[in-house]
């Protein structure tokens, strides 16, 4: 019985929820999101949709693409997710330049600051490295396989990101601690040399973000969490400088002050260039909240409190250039008739302010492409806010099994390697 309950409660699962991504080039000359398997991007520049070209050796992504990112060029793009694909673009043409196979399912992807690598996460807590030769010609190249980087020892890795300066790449996972490693010279044979850890969230971690300046050229990491906070770190030493809690700033500290607030989720987080402000998205709050970082005295404060009026957008991730841009939505919704459904909102850093659907650049013609139309009913958006609550959930906190279960689990494995 405990089998035969175990096994329908697996196939169930099949079509996870994933949340609608979004990523602005550099320099805002497009903007990319994804819903699903579904990878849209609209040129910004030509005030036009852009037509991707895949003319590499793999398949196009058919299951869910969990990360998507712009190098710091803006020459390249990757995009990647439960299909096992990892997709290297070019961000000039949008043709496919490479299509990287993965064992696993792969969670997160990030791309060295001279363009010479990605790195991709998958959901076993290995960091893959591919090496791209020649790929900033914009040619098509053989399709290559990933090396092993490193690995976390099966923990889900939720953010991969290089440091400024390009002498580390950052892991961050599930169970609570964030990886420096010291970027080698050869990566291909591996990353032996950890710099630090930098401990001290007591939930799973779900994104990490760098604020610098050029006096500081390596920066400090900020990194959000599921247990309310974000935090500032000294990466070298893994030295926690700053702990700032939006638990209160989200609404979710009630009227009785002899409860203590319940925690949140910080989904995501997003340096604004050339300025000391982070803009932090938070599950199932309806806005941004602005933190600003004084690097001098090594603290974060609250700046500014952004609540998007009028409609049930809550972000599932943001991305920033000249203006702060955002997206709230997801895929594979239970019970419901939209394959996958997302809404764009963009505000000005410059006012603070949330942009009119008709101030945006791109205007009604990126809506349409970018969202599939130019509106979206309100229940909907709702109902994806809480199937993504929902999923992350139950992606990153661990489960507990009975011993039965867990030994089910082991022999039905699907991962396993055969042997000929």
């Amino acid at each position: 019985m405990e089998e035969s309950h175990i096994e329908k409660g697996e196939c169930q699962n099949k079509l996870e929820v994933a949340p609608a991504l979004i990523s602005v080039h550099p320099s805002q000359k497009s903007v990319a999101v994804t819903v699903g398997s579904d990878l849209r991007v609209f040129d910004l520049i030509e005030n036009c949709p852009v037509t991707l070209v895949d003319e590499s050796d793999g398949p196009s992504h058919k299951d869910s693409i969990r990360a998507i990112r712009h190098g710091a060029s803006g020459k390249l793009f990757v995009s990647a997710g439960d299909d096992k694909l990892v997709k290297i673009w070019s961000a000039e043409s949008w043709r496919c330049l490479n299509t990287v196979c993965s064992e696993k399912r792969v969670t997160a992807v990030a791309i060295s600051s001279d363009d010479s690598y990605v790195c991709y996460a998958d959901k076993f807590g290995v960091v893959w490295v591919v090496e791209l030769d020649g790929i900033n010609e914009g040619i098509v190249l053989p399709a290559k396989k990933g090396a092993s980087l490193l690995s976390h020892y099966c923990s889900i890795i939720t953010r991969l990101d290089f440091s400024p300066d390009g002498r580390y790449i950052v892991s961050a996972d599930r169970d609570f601690k964030i990886r420096v490693t010291v970027f080698p010279k050869k990566p291909l044979e591996g990353a032996h040399e950890i710099q630090s850890f930098c401990l001290g969230h007591t939930e799973f971690l779900t994104c990490i973000a760098f604020v610098w300046n050029p006096e500081l050229a390596q920066g400090y990491l900020m990194s959000g969490s599921g247990d309310s906070t974000v935090r500032l770190w000294d990466i070298t030493s893994g030295s926690l400088l700053d702990t700032c809690d939006v638990s209160t700033v989200a609404g979710h500290l009630e009227s009785s002050e002899s409860e203590p607030p319940s925690q949140v989720t910080v989904t995501d987080i997003c340096t604004i260039p050339n300025s000391s402000l982070a803009a932090v998205a938070i599950q199932s709050f309806q806005g941004i909240v602005l933190l600003s970082c004084d690097l001098s005295a090594h603290a974060l404060s609250i700046t500014k409190v952004l609540k998007i009026p009028g409609e049930s957008f809550i972000p599932t991730s943001i991305s920033v250039s000249k203006f702060l841009w955002m997206v709230s939505g997801a895929s594979n919704l239970p019970g419901s008739n939209h394959p996958g459904v997302s809404r764009v909102r963009v505000i000005s850093t410059e006012s603070s302010s949330v942009l009119e659907d008709g101030q945006i650049p791109g205007g009604t013609k990126l809506l349409e492409h970018l969202q599939g139309k130019v509106t979206v009913e309100e229940s909907v958006m709702s109902a994806a806010a809480e199937a993504v609550r929902e999923a992350m959930s139950s992606l990153l906190m661990k489960k507990q099994y009975s011993d039965e279960k867990r030994e089910f689990r082991k022999r039905t494995r699907n991962d396993k390697k055969t042997t000929h």
